[in-house]
């Protein structure tokens, strides 16, 4: 390659690099102008919004100021009313007051005036005071002078004069009073105890001591009675009943005092009659049988009459021990009959006096509750409800009714008189018990005779079925504390010479009676 193309080369290279560096330069140049342009705009665009956002401030706070001015006017208009009205309501306040002074002081001469008038009255009743009080003394002088009496002893002898005045007047008001209240309670007494009566009519049935099985044909006897008697032994043994076998034509007489263990009896020797099976074995599977029935029949009693008498929370052993009562009689009327008699009694008379209806029927249901238990405790029916009734949380209202309705306590409710009244109305009225009639009027006549056979008795009567014995004693023979030894003599001899049921009450009576004639 020769030197000329070399040359030639170089001025290429160079001429490109020089026409590359007038470009570029030529490039910048334009882009400086370009950029100063769009500079040269954004200025005049933020001159122009600089002007607008103040043209648009200046015009808001104009508007600002106008408004400001316009509220300024306003509060200054409502506050200068307020003004106005406060002062016309002072201004009226301060003539009301100044009304009321000038009232005030017009009391106040009024009272002054009256004041003084009142000064002058009671300086002349002062005067006239001690004038009267002048008199007054010089007519007491000129009295006791005539009468020899001092005043104290002209008051004292006034005193006495009024006194026994008034003790007549008052014994005759006394006696009319409770004369008035007797006759008005015993009249409300019979309408109360005939409403009840006629509210609960119930039918009585007298109960005995023997039940009847009937027989197929009379060779069951035989089967009865068993080889050598053995089968009859064990039907007596295990139920405690008397078998008695006779030549009344097919039939068999079941005797025992004891419901509970005839009912037993009487359900095992129907149920072997109808099996068909009798020897010890079998008797003695239906003898269990038969109890289990009745304890549960016992309960379904319990259930049934605390339903029907409406009593409610009585405790589940109370319910088996009200049940028990179905198989317990007194003179031959049956307990639980009786106890739900005078459970609806109670209850009835009760709601007539306003009292707790439903504490009343509880406290009648539950009053016999110890009879159920006297072949198993000792004691009196009424010391065993007592007692029962503590041991299943039966209200303090409830045990008293129970312990006071044969009076072995004093009853002190409403609750325990209603069941002591219904008591006796279910025992007493006719038809509801019965006993042997020799047996009856013996005992009587025995109570009487005792009671009788002591020196002041002047007369003696047994009333209530032989349960009180009311005496009259003469008064100047017997005192009052000789009446207490006499009782106590009574009853001891009543225990040791007679047998009777429950309790006999000793009444004694002594009354002095002064009698006088007006004429």
């Amino acid at each position: 390659m020769g030197p000329t193309i070399i040359v030639g080369i170089l001025a290429l290279v160079m001429g490109a690099c020089i026409s590359g560096i007038i470009c570029f330069k030529q490039g910048i140049a334009y882009r400086q102008k370009q950029a100063e342009s769009v500079m040269g705009s954004a200025e005049k665009e933020a001159d122009r919004i600089i002007d607008s956002a103040n043209a648009e401030a200046e015009n808001k706070k104009k508007t600002a100021l106008v408004e400001a001015k316009d509220e300024i006017y306003k509060l200054k208009s409502e506050a200068e009313k307020e003004i106005k009205d406060r002062r016309s309501e002072i201004s009226r306040q301060e003539r009301r007051i100044q009304q009321k002074e000038e009232n005030l002081d017009k009391k106040n001469d009024n009272l002054e005036r009256k004041e003084d008038v009142l000064a002058n009255k009671i300086k002349s009743a002062d005067e006239k005071l001690s004038e009267a009080e002048a008199i007054k003394k010089s007519q007491m002088d000129i009295l006791e002078r005539i009468s020899e009496f001092t005043k104290d002893q002209a008051k004292e002898y006034i005193i006495s004069m009024l006194e026994s005045e008034l003790v007549h007047e008052k014994a005759l008001k006394i006696a009319n009073y409770e004369q008035q209240i007797k006759d008005c309670c015993e009249e409300k007494a019979r309408n109360y105890i005939s409403l009840a009566i006629s509210r609960c009519a119930a039918e009585q049935v007298s109960e005995s001591s023997v039940s009847v099985v009937a027989l197929p044909n009379d060779e069951m006897k035989g089967r009865i009675i068993g080889r050598e008697g053995r089968n009859i032994r064990t039907l007596e043994t295990l139920t405690g009943v008397d078998l008695i076998i006779d030549d009344t034509p097919e039939a068999i007489t079941l005797s025992c005092f004891d419901q509970v263990r005839r009912e037993v009896a009487r359900i095992a020797l129907e149920r072997l009659i109808s099996d068909g099976r009798i020897h010890p074995t079998r008797i003695e599977e239906m003898v269990d049988k038969a109890r289990r029935e009745v304890e549960h029949k016992i309960k379904q009693e319990g259930e049934r009459a605390v339903l029907e008498t409406n009593v409610h929370n009585i405790n589940h052993e109370l319910v088996k021990l009200i049940g028990r009562l179905r198989f317990r009689t007194s003179y031959r009327q049956n307990v639980l009959d009786h106890s739900i008699e005078v459970a609806q009694l109670a209850g009835i008379m009760a709601s007539e006096l306003g009292v707790d209806a439903n504490m009343a029927r509880r406290a009648g249901l539950l009053h016999d509750i110890g009879k159920s238990l006297t072949s198993e405790i000792e004691g009196s029916h009424v010391q065993i409800g007592v007692d029962v009734c503590k041991k299943y949380k039966e209200s303090p209202e409830i045990i008293h009714a129970i312990e006071a309705h044969h009076n072995d306590v004093e009853p002190t409710t409403v609750i325990a008189c209603i069941v002591q009244a219904a008591d006796a109305i279910s025992a007493a009225r006719p038809a509801a018990r019965s006993e042997n009639y020799e047996s009856y009027i013996k005992r009587l006549q025995k109570l009487e005779e005792i009671c009788s056979s002591y020196d002041g008795v002047d007369k003696c009567f047994a009333v209530q079925a032989g349960r009180e014995v009311r005496i009259m004693v003469a008064p100047e023979v017997i005192n009052d504390e000789k009446m207490v030894i006499v009782a106590r003599d009574i009853v001891k001899r009543i225990e040791n010479e007679m047998d009777y049921p429950g309790q006999i009450k000793i009444h004694i009576i002594r009354e002095s009676r002064a009698i006088e004639y007006a004429k």
